[in-house]
C-alpha cells in the first residue's frame, strides 16, 4: 500500500540518519568531552587547587575573615529578598499572560525579556541615574536621609532587574501549554479564583516553579556587573561575594580570592545539582 511504503521510507531515513558509523559517533563524543574538559572542568578544578594551595588551614582562615563573612551575609540577604519577589511577580505575570487576553500583552512579555538584552553594567547605571546623588530622585532621597545607591537597597534593586525573567520565562510556556480547561472546569464546579490556583494551577506548575527559583537564586548570588556599579565597594557593608573576590584578587591576595571564589563555585554546583534533580523528578512524573 502507498501509505505503508511512505511509512517504511520514512523509517529507513530515520534509521540512516541516526545510525552513524561508530567512529563518527565516538569522534563527536570525544570532541564534546574535550570541549567540556578544557573550558569547564579544568577552570573549575583550577579554582579549588588555587584555593587550597596554602593548605586547608589558610583556606578556612580566608573564609572566616570578617569581610568575607559580611559578603556572605549580604549575598544571602540579597537572594532572600530578590527570589521571593521575583517568584511572586513571575507567577502573577505568567498567570496573566497564559490565561488571559488583554491589551499590552506582547509589551509585557517584551519588558520581561528586556534584562536578557541589557548589559548588567547598563542596568546598574540606570539605578545610579534614578537614585544617585545627582539623579532624578537623588535630592529628595538625600533630603529624607534615604540611601539607595552605595547601600543594600541599590544592590537589591539592581539584582531584581537582572533576575526578573527567570521565574516568569520558565512558567509562561509551561502554563500556555497546559491551557485553561482545568481552571475553567474548577470554576464551573464552584471553586473560587484562589482555590483554583492552589488546587489546580499550582500543582501543574510546581516543578517549573522550582526550576525557575533555582535559576533565579543562582543568578542573584553570582551577579557582578550591576551590583558592582551600585554598591560603591564599601568593605564589610556593600561587598557581595563576587565583589569580594574582585577586591582580594586586585590586592594580589590570590589564595583568599580563590577561597572565596570556591564558595561561589560550590553554590553554583549545588544549584546545578538541584536543577538536575528537578528535571529528573519532573520527568518521572510526566
Amino acid at each position: 500500500m502507498p501509505g505503508h511504503k511512505v511509512l517504511k521510507a520514512s523509517t529507513d531515513r530515520t534509521r540512516s540518519s541516526t545510525n552513524e558509523p561508530p567512529f563518527f559517533r565516538g569522534l563527536l563524543i570525544f570532541l564534546a568531552l574535550l570541549f567540556i574538559g578544557i573550558f569547564l572542568i579544568m577552570p573549575l578544578t583550577a579554582v579549588f587547587l588555587q584555593a587550597f594551595e596554602k593548605g586547608a588551614i589558610a583556606y578556612f582562615a580566608a573564609i572566616r575573615e570578617t569581610e568575607t563573612l559580611a559578603a556572605v551575609r549580604l549575598t544571602l540577604l540579597t537572594a532572600a529578598i530578590v527570589v521571593p519577589l521575583n517568584l511572586l511577580f513571575g507567577v502573577l505575570a505568567a498567570w496573566a499572560i497564559s490565561k488571559f487576553q488583554f491589551f499590552g500583552k506582547n509589551i509585557l512579555i517584551t519588558f520581561i525579556d528586556l534584562p536578557f538584552a541589557v548589559s548588567p553594567v547598563i542596568a546598574g547605571l540606570i539605578f545610579v541615574i534614578l537614585f544617585g546623588l545627582h539623579g532624578a530622585l537623588g535630592p529628595w532621597l538625600t533630603a529624607n536621609n534615604i540611601r539607595v545607591i552605595f547601600a543594600v537597597p541599590g544592590i537589591v534593586l539592581a539584582t531584581i532587574f537582572i533576575t526578573v525573567p527567570f521565574v516568569a520565562r520558565e512558567l509562561i510556556p509551561l502554563m500556555q501549554e497546559q491551557g485553561t480547561e482545568e481552571e475553567e472546569a474548577a470554576l464551573v464546579l464552584g471553586a473560587g479564583g484562589w482555590k483554583t490556583f492552589f488546587r489546580v494551577t499550582l500543582p501543574n506548575i510546581k516543578w517549573g516553579l522550582i526550576y525557575g527559583v533555582i535559576l533565579c537564586s543562582a543568578r542573584a548570588i553570582g551577579e557582578f556587573g550591576a551590583v558592582s556599579v551600585v554598591s560603591g565597594h564599601i568593605r564589610g557593608k556593600t561587598l557581595t561575594l563576587p565583589l569580594q573576590v574582585e577586591i582580594l584578587y586586585n590586592e594580589y591576595n590570590f589564595s583568599a580570592a580563590f577561597a572565596v571564589a570556591s564558595l561561589l563555585t560550590l553554590m553554583a554546583l549545588a544549584a546545578m545539582a538541584a536543577k538536575n534533580f528537578v528535571e529528573w523528578k519532573s520527568g518521572r512524573q510526566q
